[in-house]
């Protein structure tokens, strides 16, 4: 950070250069900045509470790497300005008139096109229609009169009715319908003008109307599922759950280790244990900034079977790969799944966490076969760019000196109720901090099968293999029909909830 200079409090303009010396009604400067005859421009004496000199320039002459500023006779007491002065242009006529014309291109007045009928003893009406078609009409106070001298004539109605200098309308075209000679008083014109000029800037500041087109909203939407067995898959966050899924059998299995250089061991170890039937889809940080593709490359190498992308960044860099959408792109209609699924050919998105149990299952009637819903998770409660393993259990600044203790110790937040919540740190040195209590919908599993779901993730976090096999179990049973919701929560000691707002589970 540099502090900027204080000799002006105001804006200057471009910096010319100092004076270097004077002579010949003008100075001598090493320019800085080009410039030209009739330019504008200020002495700065750093003084700026005191009236400053300055004028238009008369005449540019260059010699070597000088140029010498002349001014009209007597336009400037010399007395005033010293060598060490500096000179600003504060103004370019060429750049303002070019400036000008630009603005007058974007700023086009509204072509108006008037038509104008009557007859005698009848009220005059102005009819005016502008370029996106809204139309005005308006009718006089008082009635037309024959006259017997100066007629309205196309000229008088052109002249009276397009005086709309002051308004963004301009008069294009005026179609004259009146009926024989008649009159009517300048002042009626000029107040026409006044009401349908108001009118139709009225119309204009209102915002475009909708148009039901030939379609109606069910024709948009995605058709019904077809009912399937449902599925059921997990997401690890250690070797022991990675192991205790593939022992369980479970069809897909996503991995999210903290540091992506462990991926490559992760689908090793896949590999060697797994039964056919079975994949690994690798999940990114969730938050990936524009220098950071090296993480996305590392996750790359390790080549697994599909991702679960997080971000708009990991469908382009990983675009042609088999794609999943986690509950970060936050798919919460039917017409959302369909456009993120066609566009980039997921295979699956995760529903929004912000839905309730009603809004899920409306959700479901036409995007189940579209959609994996988590039903077993810890909450992220936060994600922060500050890293606390680096700022306390390290005298080290950033990823490059502090030792990484994030891989070698766990960190719990405990908060005044007394539950400790685990604290994670991506590749990027980014922490998420975790519920300490997981959650689970498993209640809700009845009224979510009727809907049509049949894709259905749990979220491990820090649970050994013994918790993980427990868990993995517990939601086989459970999507098997061996067991009721109620099971599941009571034997896990959970939190009975699904998404993120407790109204979740209630039922109409």
């Amino acid at each position: 950070q540099e502090l900027v200079d204080g000799r002006c409090g105001r804006k200057r303009g471009v910096y010319l250069g100092t004076v270097q010396a004077i002579a010949d009604n003008g100075v001598w400067v090493q320019l800085a900045a080009p410039v030209q005859a009739g330019d504008g421009i200020v002495f700065d004496r750093g003084q700026p509470q005191e009236r400053e000199e300055g004028g238009r320039i008369y005449r540019v002459t260059a010699r070597g790497n000088q140029t010498h500023l002349q001014f009209g006779a007597g336009g400037i007491p010399w007395g005033r300005v010293q060598p060490g002065d500096r000179l600003w242009k504060t103004s370019d006529p060429v750049w303002a008139k070019q400036a000008r014309q630009s603005y007058a291109q974007v700023n086009q007045r509204v072509p108006l096109t008037l038509t104008v009928a009557g007859e005698a003893d009848t009220p005059l009406t102005v009819t005016v229609q502008d370029d996106r078609g809204h139309i005005v009409q308006v009718q006089s106070a008082m009635n037309l009169a024959i006259a017997h001298h100066q007629p309205l004539t196309t000229e008088t109605l052109q002249q009276q009715l397009g005086r709309l200098g002051n308004t963004v309308f301009a008069l294009a075209h005026l179609e004259n319908r009146l009926v024989g000679d008649v009159i009517l008083p300048l002042k009626e014109l000029n107040r026409l003008r006044r009401e349908w000029s108001d009118r139709l800037l009225a119309q204009r500041q209102q915002p475009p109307r909708w148009h039901l087109g030939p379609g109606t909203h069910p024709d948009l939407l995605p058709t019904p599922p077809n009912p399937e067995p449902p599925e059921l898959s997990v997401l690890v966050r250690r070797e022991a759950q990675l192991a205790a899924a593939i022992a369980h059998g479970i069809g897909r299995i996503y991995v999210e280790y903290e540091d992506p250089r462990r991926y490559r061991e992760a689908v090793a170890q896949f590999r060697a244990q797994a039964a056919p039937g079975q994949s690994i889809w690798l999940a990114p940080p969730r938050i990936a900034k524009p220098d950071e593709n090296w993480i996305l490359q590392q996750v790359q190498r390790a080549a697994p079977d599909g991702y679960l992308v997080r971000n708009p960044d990991h469908l382009e860099v990983l675009a042609g790969s088999p794609l999943i959408a986690d509950f970060s792109f936050n798919v919460a209609n039917p017409l959302s799944a369909a456009y993120l699924q066609e566009t980039y050919r997921l295979q699956y998105l995760t529903a929004s966490y912000d839905l309730n149990l009603a809004q899920l299952t409306a959700l479901l009637r036409y995007s189940a076969p579209r959609l994996e819903i988590t039903l077993h998770q810890h909450i992220p409660l936060f994600h922060m760019e500050h890293c606390v393993f680096c700022a306390f259990l390290s005298e080290g600044t950033d990823f490059t000196n502090c030792g990484r203790p994030c891989e070698q110790h766990t960190v719990k937040l405990r908060d005044r109720a007394g539950v400790e919540h685990l604290l994670h740190a991506d590749a990027g040195c980014r922490n998420t901090l975790y519920n300490g209590t997981a959650q689970t919908g498993a209640e809700a599993i009845a009224p979510l099968l009727r809907a049509g779901a049949r894709q259905f993730r749990i979220e491990l976090l820090g649970e050994d293999e013994a918790a993980a096999t427990q868990t993995i179990a517990l939601y086989q049973k459970l999507l098997a029909g061996e067991i009721p919701g109620k099971r599941v929560w009571q034997s896990l000691q959970i939190t009975n909830q699904l998404g993120v707002t407790r109204g979740s589970l209630r039922h109409g």
